[in-house]
């Protein structure tokens, strides 16, 4: 009988540890026939659980379990191409010739290193592969379970033998998680979704998302963890600071500024988190992983995706052209992620989406050459159906300042009700206007005595301004309790 024989998760754990000390002390041989009975265990364990769905704690073992002995025999393979080499570069072994070439007495076979010709083939490919790109076994293996895929041979042949760069990169070698966004992305976004005239960028990177946002009209904030000089169409320099502990508007009821951006991926579940929880912005647009709509486990991927669901989630039929890291030298990849624009809308009552979102399959190729809607209405388009006939030019009328200025009036008192000193970029900043409509909110609530400059340049409100702030809060608390929010949360 040839039956696999099934050992317990620390039988395979002593396995791998037994195999990575024989690769350690130089033992190839054995170490990859260890290695090698591992993966086929792992696999089966892993197989059997899916099988008879079993949690996905015990499948996700097994599969670690597996990635782990597949790194080790693959290391092993790599180890035993160079000592071909080597031994063929000494005529210790034979290249291929004649037998009679390498002499009796310094001479060994393939078999006596523990590897045959088939496997030789593919053992120096896989070495030249890492040679060219040292965490290439690495990457590949933590690529598949990273998206929930199986770490197996064909995957890391198929790799090695295209010899690319991988989906991947080790934590190290991430850094601060710094993968440009196409811009084949920002035109279907752009072309699907308006948003606020004020957009913050709060992982700007070198700008991908930002510049598209600015030829489209909007005047974009920006910030990063990182200080990378990044400046503003305006001249405005990107702030500096952890995004996972920046502070939002502190009324409940206050709208932060719409955000649209294309996080860390290793953080991506605290960092959706938080911008719905801390900054509570009017509209937010996130590049994810399509795996993003999956998963129970964590905290903040329920909170954002059960909790408060996006509204739509635009899942790219054709895959992105490939997002390199940031300073990635080695050889183009194309791309193997599915991505999605996830996009939420907050409800009047504080909260975000209606049920599931609305998953829209869309082909970035088409929206290449349509034109963005229009900033400042904060509304969305229907995906286009396409063909020679049609024209699809769409204009959404731009609202006039006077229009602006009626509309963010209420919000702006509001905003003010501390009062803090303030001049017109903390406004603008604070509840998210273009510097054009916060100049002339300032002017507007001075003609009409609501505000006054104190030395320093700043304004705080007259005493006809503070009456006015209570007026309007009293309306939107009230507007806030019909709505079903708790008394406490509305007096906060």
């Amino acid at each position: 009988m040839n039956a696999l024989v099934v050992p317990s998760e620390h039988e395979l754990i002593a396995s791998i540890e037994t195999a990575r000390a024989l690769f350690n002390a130089g033992d190839l041989d054995l170490a990859l026939k260890i290695a090698s009975v591992t993966y086929d265990q792992s696999k089966s364990v892993a197989g059997s659980a899916e099988r008879v769905k079993a949690s996905r704690e015990v499948v996700d073992k097994a599969r670690r379990m597996q990635a782990e002995a597949l790194k080790i025999e693959s290391l092993c393979y790599v180890a035993m191409a160079d000592a071909v080499d080597s031994a063929q570069a000494k005529g210790e072994i034979s290249r291929g010739g004649r037998p009679k070439t390498v002499s009796q007495e310094n001479g060994f076979t393939l078999e006596e290193i523990g590897i045959d010709r088939r496997q030789l083939h593919s053992a120096r490919q896989l070495r030249n592969a890492v040679r060219a790109d040292p965490e290439l076994i690495d990457r590949v293996v933590e690529a598949r379970l990273a998206e929930g895929l199986e770490p197996t041979r064909t995957a890391l042949k198929k790799e090695a033998g295209h010899a690319i760069g991988t989906k991947t990169a080790t934590k190290e070698e991430r850094g601060d998680d710094l993968y440009e966004t196409p811009i084949e992305a920002m035109r279907t976004l752009l072309a699907l979704e308006s948003f606020s005239l004020a957009v913050w960028e709060p992982s700007v990177g070198r700008g991908a998302i930002m510049r598209p946002l600015e030829a489209a009209g909007y005047d974009v904030l920006i910030s990063d963890l990182v200080d990378r000089g990044v400046v503003t169409e305006h001249g405005e320099c990107q702030g500096v600071g952890d995004f996972l502990k920046s502070s939002g508007p502190s009324q409940l009821y206050a709208v932060g500024p719409d955000i649209v951006t294309n996080p860390p991926y290793g953080v991506a579940n605290a960092y959706a988190a938080h911008a719905l929880r801390e900054h509570r912005p009017g509209k937010m647009a996130l590049l994810l992983n399509l795996n993003f709509l999956a998963g129970f486990e964590d905290a903040d991927r329920c909170f954002v995706m059960d909790r408060n669901p996006p509204s739509r989630v635009y899942v790219f039929t054709r895959r992105l052209p490939m997002m390199h890291r940031d300073g990635w030298t080695g050889n183009k990849a194309s791309s193997q992620m599915n991505t999605a624009w996830f996009v939420w809308e907050r409800n009047r009552d504080g909260s975000y989406g209606d049920g599931f979102p609305a998953l829209v399959r869309v082909d970035w190729e088409q929206y290449q050459d349509v034109d963005p809607l229009a900033p400042g209405e904060g509304v969305h388009a229907e995906p286009l159906a396409f063909s020679d006939q049609e024209d699809f030019t769409r204009e959404t009328p731009r609202k006039t300042l006077d229009e602006r200025i009626e509309e963010e009036f209420s919000r702006s008192l509001i905003w003010m009700k501390h009062m803090e000193p303030f001049d017109d970029i903390a406004l603008r900043r604070g509840v998210g206007l273009r510097p054009s409509v916060a100049s002339a909110l300032i002017d507007a609530f001075a003609v009409k005595g609501l505000i006054e400059r104190q030395e320093d340049g700043r304004f705080l409100p007259t005493g006809a301004g503070l009456n006015m702030i209570a007026t309007v809060g009293a309306v939107e608390m009230t507007r806030q309790l019909k709505a079903g929010v708790p008394l406490e949360e509305v007096l906060a």
